[in-house]
């Protein structure tokens, strides 16, 4: 994966008050953390961060932070998290993972399919999609953006595991192999659907009939008042 480049700055305004002074500003409030250094401070450029995320093929991004002033100026991060503005949308806080060139990292990367099974082409299945990220380990520079599968052969009722996925070079997939990717289903015939409508509506009540009242029929009080008099 490509690395891109974003300036950054030592923050120093941490509070609340900062914050929004900042944001302000056209700067989103950042924090860079790891395992080799204590958790740092930052502000970005928004309007810098913006592009770099529009201009961005994954929503995995790593980059290269160049701090000002900074003793380690050039430090590899990944964009760890981005919390938005529920409204505007605007980037409020940006989380960076700091990691090293020849460090392996553990991520979640998403799962994406090429091909039309044959069970969809030939016998009209339909093509889930059932497990939508796989987690990777691999070093920076071999993360992918995106993992394809070609599933072009699967038939219906047969189900693609992550033990059959093929990892990039220098990538090694984790998890439980037997954990299902893809599937396609069989498909839904005329007499299934029937039967699933018939069992929909089998449990609603009948609606209560009334019966009408004979036209100078008189109601039942007054049948009873009548029968006293006589």
């Amino acid at each position: 994966m490509k690395t891109a480049a974003l300036s950054a700055h030592p923050r120093t305004l941490s509070r609340r008050k900062g914050s929004t002074k900042l944001r302000s500003g056209g700067r989103i409030p950042a924090v860079i953390y790891g395992k080799h250094y204590p958790p740092q401070n930052l502000e970005v450029d928004a309007k810098q961060f913006d592009l770099l995320v529009h201009h961005a093929h994954s929503e995995i991004i790593l980059v290269e932070l160049c701090v000002t002033g900074d003793v380690n100026s050039k430090r590899l991060a990944i964009v760890q998290d981005v919390q938005h503005h529920p409204l505007s949308g605007f980037p409020l806080h940006i989380d960076f993972h700091e990691v090293k060139p020849d460090e392996l990292v553990i991520i979640e990367v998403p799962v994406e399919s090429t091909g039309i099974p044959d069970g969809v082409q030939n016998a009209g299945g339909t093509l889930e999609h059932v497990r939508f990220r796989l987690k990777v380990r691999c070093l920076p520079g071999d993360l992918p953006e995106q993992i394809t599968v070609d599933v072009s052969h699967l038939k219906v009722n047969q189900t693609l595991h992550i033990g059959e996925v093929i990892a990039p070079a220098g990538v090694e997939l984790l998890g439980d192999k037997k954990i299902p990717v893809f599937a396609v289903a069989a498909p839904v015939t005329e007499e299934v659907a029937t039967t699933a409508e018939a069992a929909a509506t089998a449990g609603k009540q009948p609606d209560m009939i009334k019966e009408k009242k004979e036209d100078g029929a008189a109601p039942a009080g007054d049948k009873k008042a009548a029968d006293k008099k006589k």
